[in-house]
């Protein structure tokens, strides 16, 4: 009877990591980067256990492992990775989980009252980033607002409306009106 209630309530309280890992779903498409903050945590091994800030090189150190390459990958891809690097060596059975805690900044410049970085919010669009600027100036135009996208290695402005998604480390332009 003991161990019926002990594997309950282990199956209740990994539910929660469960549910995290579908609701993510919609996100996995999303590239770590240089800036972006994350968590990995291994279940039962909290010395293996890391918060860390990605440094420009896209890069992080990991117990055991060394010094792990994490540009371009997903939160998921970096799991299997890492999963796969103490797998056999140092764990029968590793449960690996990486969550990003803060993602990297992005830039709004041009006719708004506050230009700067500011923290990116997962469904963040143009018209909320604007407003986290403190809105538009009045010199601005509003139809004439361009996104530099972060992976876009010609990093070539594209005109863009109000209702367009933003991602992380991209730096939008408003521009000045005539009138």
């Amino acid at each position: 009877m003991l161990r019926i209630v002990f594997i309950w309530l282990l199956a209740v309280a990994l539910m929660p990591v469960q549910a995290h890992a579908q609701d993510s779903s919609g996100l996995s498409e999303y590239a770590l980067g240089s800036g972006d903050k994350i968590r990995i945590h291994v279940y039962g091994e909290d010395d293996l256990g890391v918060e860390t800030l990605l440094s420009d090189a896209g890069t992080l150190a990991y117990p055991f492992l060394g010094e792990l390459r994490v540009l371009g990958l997903t939160a998921g891809e970096l799991q299997q990775k890492i999963t796969a690097g103490l797998l056999g060596d140092y764990l029968i059975d590793p449960k690996v989980s990486v969550t990003i805690l803060e993602y990297r900044q992005f830039y709004i410049n041009g006719e708004v009252k506050m230009p700067g970085g500011f923290a990116f919010k997962p469904g963040l669009t143009i018209r909320k980033a604007v407003s986290l600027a403190q809105g538009f100036t009045e010199r601005a135009a509003k139809g004439n607002i361009f996104v530099i996208s972060d992976n876009d290695p010609t990093q070539t402005p594209v005109r863009a409306d109000q209702n367009a998604s933003v991602r992380p480390g991209d730096i939008i332009t408003v521009e000045q009106s005539f009138f």
